[in-house]
């Protein structure tokens, strides 16, 4: 994910921090500090408290990501954002049983964490008193051994209760998807947990709407808008995952040869209206030029710069015989706009985001109307 840095790796996975998240530390230090009225031990207990949680989190993640490593699914990276941690994983595999047990291994994990902590407490009495988990989340700032054990035992109970949520993106969500798939068709599945998903954030909203509760309003935001992402991304593949390149690509892409300049990259575009650009050597793919790169470029360079000294060369091409839904997800992870299509070594078209979306449109209403003919 751009915009983080790394921290280590575990089990081949990348665990990065994203640049945002010290903004969490500052606003715990001031909850717990300033507007507790603790002053900076409240602080202090913030700061701490946050970095403990987190380590939490990436336990929580490390759970999902491991489970996912054993089913063969590839996982990218964990990032840790202010408002939790992510692992990316490559696919969500859709045989409920792996399901089942990827998205239930993050909870897991906290419940683990609690029972063992809640064992040290009672046989070793670790942590002095366990109290009500309610006065434990609103009455934390003292800097001591007993307060933070509360509080560590506390945030696990919340995180693992809170993601059991029956409603994407929570891991409960994809939990209720996973049973429901057992006994349907994986998209039907998909389709009633969505609408569970967001009647449930109906009410959590209109709960908090009635008493006043801003934070339950956000909860149920984002909970309505992560199951309507859900939904497009199952119909996505659904649709695409039928099609190849080869009923989407454009055969009629323009090319450019190495030595043209920014200026002739710009009356190309004038006259076609084509914003991205193969650079081919007679029918050799060599490199690709975005609109991005070449609008960047005439800030820095004279017109008569060749596309060479700005294109991108290690360029990963499309091939006719792949997944339309594979690529159009590279696209969407490498923010790419359009890729080359290449065949037997030779530069054949070029696929776009619009034609990707023109395909799925036709194919979701219509899809006898598409064949292996050749889009011009």
């Amino acid at each position: 994910m751009g915009g983080s840095i790394q921290l280590l790796t575990v089990r081949g996975i990348s665990i990065r921090m994203h640049l945002t998240f010290p903004l969490i530390l500052i606003w715990a230090m001031l909850q717990f500090g300033a507007f507790s009225g603790l002053g900076w031990s409240g602080a202090l207990f913030g700061a701490l408290a946050t970095l403990l949680l987190f380590a939490i989190v990436v336990l929580h993640e490390l759970g999902h990501s491991v489970a996912a490593q054993h089913y063969g699914v590839p996982v990218n990276e964990i990032v840790l954002l202010p408002i939790g941690g992510v692992a990316q994983l490559k696919y969500i595999p859709e045989k409920p049983i792996q399901e089942f047990v990827i998205a239930i291994a993050g909870p897991a994990v906290n419940i683990v964490l609690a029972v063992i902590l809640y064992v040290l407490n009672r046989v070793f009495g670790v942590g002095g008193t366990l109290q009500d988990p309610t006065t434990m989340i609103f009455g934390f700032g003292q800097l001591n051994v007993d307060s933070m054990f509360n509080y560590i035992f506390t945030v696990n109970l919340f995180l693992a209760g809170f993601n059991l949520i029956p409603a994407f993106p929570m891991d409960g969500g994809r939990v209720l998807r996973a049973l429901l798939a057992s006994r349907m068709e994986y998209g039907r599945a998909t389709a009633v947990a969505v609408s569970i998903g967001q009647s449930l954030a109906w009410l959590i909203g209109l709960w908090g709407f009635l008493n006043g509760g801003f934070f339950l309003i956000l909860i149920a935001i984002f909970i309505y808008m992560g199951a309507g992402y859900e939904g497009q991304s199952v119909e996505l593949r659904r649709v695409l995952g039928k099609l190849t390149v080869r009923q989407a690509y454009s055969r009629q892409a323009q090319t450019l040869a190495p030595n043209a300049s920014l200026r002739d990259a710009i009356d190309r575009t004038l006259q076609s209206l084509q914003a991205d650009f193969p650079i081919c050597d007679g029918e050799r793919l060599v490199g690709l030029l975005t609109n991005k790169q070449l609008v960047q470029a005439l800030d820095r360079h004279p017109p008569e710069t060749p596309v060479s000294a700005i294109m991108t060369r290690d360029v990963q091409p499309a091939t006719p015989g792949d997944s339309l839904f594979d690529v159009q997800q590279r696209m969407t992870e490498q923010q790419l706009d359009a890729v080359p299509v290449v065949e037997g070594g030779r530069f054949v078209g070029l696929l776009t985001l619009r034609d990707v979306g023109e395909v799925f449109r036709i194919a979701s209403t219509r899809p006898d109307l598409l064949t292996e003919t050749a889009r011009t």
